[in-house]
């Protein structure tokens, strides 16, 4: 009988096949004797069947662990390494449900990790405080917990959003044993049962050996993420250290290339070269203007402006959109801008670069306000002291024929002395001329003999520069003798324009008409005939015409053509006619009332008979 037995447990039949051989023996008719003996053979196979079936258990158990053994020591992912323990725990116990939850160092408690078998959304996304709910009673005591019914266990505490996830979820018995590391509990792995069953002391070692595979899977995969950080970091370093070698090293050699031009003798057109040369793209140089000195701006907007202020206040480059701004100033005054359109954001070498060409542009200051002292103590001796010996000499050391024609120029402006000095001594040494600053002009010698034209363009520039109105006067300077006088004239033709009221223009003696006999020295009075009346006189000479003597009269008799027809004994069409042909001749306005005092005043110098011999008219006359 006992071979039956042993085929059952061959077969790894149920408890209950074994029942079959005694309920055989007795429909059989067996004695009592052989049923007893049959009953102590099934007792010692259920014993075997037990026996071999928790030896099975365990081989699986064990194969389970050296699986996540070998899981962890070829760790690669550690989500697959935590999803596989969580899997591996629900087979091994045989739950409908198994899951992990972390410990949030950040918020104090503890959030789900990985699930396995669960159905509810709300129940994975759950988070347990410390203490609530059986995961967070464990995660808090560090002490395995196990429950058949968890709505009936008192043990914790509830939590109605806890409740309502495992209500959702359906579960009932549950394991929890927890994730630790050393004296620190790191999480809570737990298995779980849609109905209500005990745990034995063997699933729960089972899912503490679990348990700890994930500890130690989560800790080496926080030691390896830390030593990646730290080699990424140590390459990344190291990666910035050549970088920042190899940027130091191109620019210093970019900052040799330039200061040996500038000890050779080369300037900002020469520095830019290199800047190009080095980083690609376009540079434009602008001076303390924001005009620009080497390189194409174009237009530029106040943002521009702005950022090269900001460069400058911060001792740095400055992005403005596709440019690079880097400004430096002198005791709060900017001095240079360089503007950088390039691929390659190489700041330090922008940055030496306008520090290069700053230096360059104090050395060219320095030297022109050397130049401009040298060429105003001349200036200011060849018209305090016209008469002193070597003033031709100076003159020629300084690159100047005083020979030749030159013109005196007296420019009047409010405020911004040192500007406006600086301004005159620039244009002296780019003209070839002599520039002094006085307390509210300037005074220029240039090469020329267009006194109203120069007067003109030294105003206009002059204004531009200073933003504000600058008046210029002129006079033509004959020789070295005259130019004292030719700067009386000058500066009297400027105070001239400002009493008429245009300040901000320029003009010499004969642009002013008969202002400017009263403050000529030379009293041009054939000229300003000439240029008054020249036309009408003309006319009379070659037609025989009596033109000067009807406008004489027309102005005698009150500006009325009847009373003039009278005076003259003509008819008064004829006078309109006359009138008509005056007007064509001196243009339109000419009976207006300044341009009327300008004829009436050449009329009478013209009737005086003075044309041929200027200097036989005095003051007095005018």
């Amino acid at each position: 009988m006992s071979i039956r037995f042993l085929e059952l447990l061959a077969r790894e039949a149920s408890a209950v096949e074994f029942e079959g051989p005694i309920i055989q023996a007795r429909a059989s008719g067996a004695d009592p004797a052989t049923i007893e003996e049959l009953e102590r053979a099934k007792v010692e196979a259920l014993k075997v069947r037990d026996l071999l079936k928790r030896r099975a258990r365990r081989e699986a158990e064990l194969s389970a662990l050296y699986d996540t053994a070998g899981d962890l020591a070829a760790l690669r992912d550690l989500d697959a390494v935590l999803e596989a323990i969580v899997h591996r725990a629900r087979q091994l116990l045989a739950t409908d449900v198994a899951y992990m939850t972390l410990h949030d160092p950040e918020r104090g408690d503890t959030y789900m990790r990985v699930t396995d078998g669960s159905i509810s959304a709300k129940f994975r996304a759950l988070r347990l405080a410390m203490g609530h709910g059986l995961g967070g009673l464990v995660a808090q005591t560090a002490v395995p917990y196990a429950t058949a019914d968890y709505f009936a266990d008192a043990r914790f505490r509830h939590r109605e959003h806890i409740d309502d996830a495992v209500k959702e979820e359906g579960l009932v018995a549950i394991l929890g044993v927890p994730l630790r590391l050393g004296q620190r509990v790191i999480g809570v792995l737990m298995a779980a049962n849609r109905s209500a069953r005990p745990f034995h002391q063997e699933e729960v070692s089972l899912l503490a050996s679990l348990a700890a595979h994930a500890a130690v899977a989560i800790d080496n995969a926080r030691l390896l993420q830390e030593t990646r950080n730290a080699l990424e970091e140590l390459s990344q370093a190291h990666r910035t250290a050549r970088e920042h070698g190899e940027a130091v090293e191109r620019a210093a050699m970019a900052h040799d290339r330039m200061t040996s031009l500038v000890l050779r003798g080369g300037g900002i057109e020469d520095v830019a070269a290199v800047v190009t040369d080095v980083l690609g793209g376009s540079l434009a140089v602008l001076d303390d203007l924001g005009r620009a000195i080497s390189g194409d701006v174009g237009e530029l907007d106040s943002g521009v402006f702005e950022a090269a202020q900001a460069s400058r206040a911060l001792g740095r480059t400055v992005r403005r959109g596709d440019l690079l701004i880097a400004s430096v100033d002198v005791g709060g005054e900017p001095l240079c801008t360089l503007l950088l359109r390039s691929d390659d954001a190489d700041e330090r070498i922008l940055e030496r670069a306008a520090l290069v060409c700053a230096l360059l542009l104090l050395f060219r200051r320095s030297v022109a306000e050397a130049e401009g002292r040298v060429r105003g103590e001349l200036l200011d001796d060849l018209i305090s002291r016209p008469g002193s010996p070597g003033l031709a000499d100076r003159a020629r050391r300084l690159g100047m024929d005083l020979g030749a024609p030159h013109v005196v120029v007296v420019a009047k402006h409010s405020g911004q002395r040192e500007r406006a000095a600086f301004w005159a001594s620039s244009q002296a040494t780019l003209r070839h001329g002599l520039a002094a600053g006085r307390a509210d002009e300037v005074v220029l010698l240039l090469p020329g003999d267009d006194a109203g034209g120069l007067a003109q363009r030294v105003a206009r520039e002059l204004t531009a520069s200073l933003h504000s109105p600058a008046t210029a006067g002129a006079s033509r300077a004959g020789d070295p003798a005259n130019v004292a006088a030719a700067y009386q004239e000058a500066r009297r033709c400027a105070e001239a324009l400002i009493a008429l009221g245009r300040a901000g223009d320029g003009a010499s003696a004969s642009e002013l008409g008969f202002v400017g006999l009263l403050v000529g020295d030379g009293r041009d009075v054939p000229g300003f005939v000439a240029r008054t009346l020249g036309p009408v006189i003309d006319y009379d000479a070659r037609r025989g015409t009596a033109l000067v003597d009807t406008l004489a009269t027309y102005f005698g008799t009150g500006g009325s053509p009847s009373r003039t027809a009278e005076a003259m004994h003509i008819h008064v069409n004829t006078v309109t006619q006359r009138l008509d042909r005056i007007g064509k001749l001196l243009g339109e306005g000419w009976p207006a009332p300044e341009r009327a005092l300008e004829i009436q005043l050449a009329l009478r110098l013209h009737r005086l008979g003075h044309t041929d011999t200027p200097d036989t008219m005095g003051p007095s006359t005018i």
